[in-house]
């Protein structure tokens, strides 16, 4: 800590035009830390959101009119102490090791890749629970995307109530009606489905005979393979069942945000022990995130510009783009408006480290390859660019 303050303040005193900051311990660090309430990067992400979805936007990215969501959940590993046992649980393994973790799930724009609302709970909290806490930032027009995780008749049902669309990845086995889809070898099949007899609807404003029409669209990949995805865009003419296989795959932006969450921005690394020094890092990690997002997103004419002349596209590093933002998010916050100045600079910084994109790359996943020895230190050709 004393390193990282030390390199801060050589870095920020080189900036600033006034008075210098003056040096300051670890421990006055800390006590100053408390002060701060994780909300605040929560509020911070919303503003540069925000002013990002305004109408005239030509950067903003859709597919047929959809701004198109996902969400997923995942653990996150902490420290180990019995406070944050007590506030975000406990895993434990087939060795019967226990380990802390919370859950975590986020709204993201898989197109603009941009998470619009995150959550840290206990790791006991189911994710549809935490998928349905993200309803209020649902807006008209959004298509979301969830996995086989979360299909359930109350999880679709919110949805239509709400008047937002969803595509779902369903099971072989999610029920009768799928598995008699499947037997008939159609593309794609418009069918009600109700609520199953053991369901509860104390409080709910539906009964066993309340019908929801849902269309089953079969996709068959190049392994041999079929997926079977459920999806409230009942209208084959404006929505053929072609376009559905594309369109599943942007969920995987929000794997490729996780995989960044974790690997690049090491929000695991946590600094501290404290509940609210857990929050911290995680809310401040997504608000790095967006920020980058925001400013990669405003490069778009000019990496198209810099593909135009050269035989691969090229796309911005995002290992590297972590590392500029580093001392220049501080120097962002500290520093009075105007700030075009900052921002050109991580811009020509962005465009000046790019990698190539290549396509069709396939690398067979092996689900289980770790689970009997330990993990290698170094997962991938790169240092930590943070």
């Amino acid at each position: 800590m004393a390193i990282e303050i030390n390199n801060f303040l050589e870095y920020l005193n080189s900036k600033l035009e006034f008075q210098k900051i003056e040096s300051f311990t670890s421990s006055a660090f800390v006590q100053k830390r408390k002060k701060i309430k994780p909300e605040v990067f929560n509020h911070l992400s919303s503003v540069i959101t925000d002013n990002y979805y305004v109408q005239g936007n030509q950067n903003i990215k859709r597919f047929k009119d959809f701004r198109v969501l996902a969400v997923d959940g995942s653990k996150i590993t902490l420290p180990f102490t019995e406070q944050l046992k007590m506030s975000f649980g406990e895993s434990k393994n087939q060795t019967n090791t226990s380990i802390v973790q919370a859950r975590s799930s986020v709204l993201y724009d898989v197109l603009n890749r941009l998470v619009l609302d995150s959550v840290l709970e206990n790791i006991k909290t189911g994710e549809r629970e935490l998928a349905l806490n993200h309803k209020g930032h649902w807006k008209e027009g959004d298509l979301i995307i969830y996995d086989r995780g979360y299909p359930s008749y109350d999880f679709k049902y919110e949805h239509i109530k709400a008047g937002i669309n969803y595509l779902i990845r369903v099971q072989k086995n999610h029920s009768k009606i799928v598995s008699s889809f499947i037997s008939s070898e159609k593309r794609t099949l418009i069918v009600d489905v109700f609520p199953q007899e053991k369901h509860l609807f104390t409080g709910k404003d539906y009964d066993k005979s309340t019908s929801i029409k849902v269309r089953l669209v079969r996709v068959d990949l190049p392994s041999g393979e079929i997926e079977i995805l459920m999806t409230s865009l009942l209208d084959s003419q404006i929505y053929p069942s072609g376009i559905f296989k594309e369109l599943y795959f942007l969920r995987w932006g929000i794997e490729t945000f996780y995989d960044e969450l974790k690997n690049k921005l090491k929000v695991e690394y946590f600094t501290g022990y404290s509940k609210m020094s857990i929050e911290q890092d995680f809310f401040c990690a997504v608000f790095i995130s967006n920020l980058q997002s925001i400013i990669v997103n405003d490069l778009e004419e000019e990496l198209k510009a810099k593909n135009q002349n050269t035989k691969l596209d090229y796309k911005v590093n995002t290992n590297l783009s972590y590392g500029f933002l580093k001392n220049r998010i501080l120097e962002l916050l500290f520093k009075e408006a105007p700030l075009e100045e900052v921002f050109k600079e991580l811009e020509n910084l962005f465009l000046q480290n790019t990698i190539p994109i290549r396509l069709n790359r396939n690398n067979k996943r092996e689900a289980g390859k770790y689970r009997t020895r330990v993990r290698p230190l170094v997962l991938k050709n790169q240092k930590d660019a943070i």
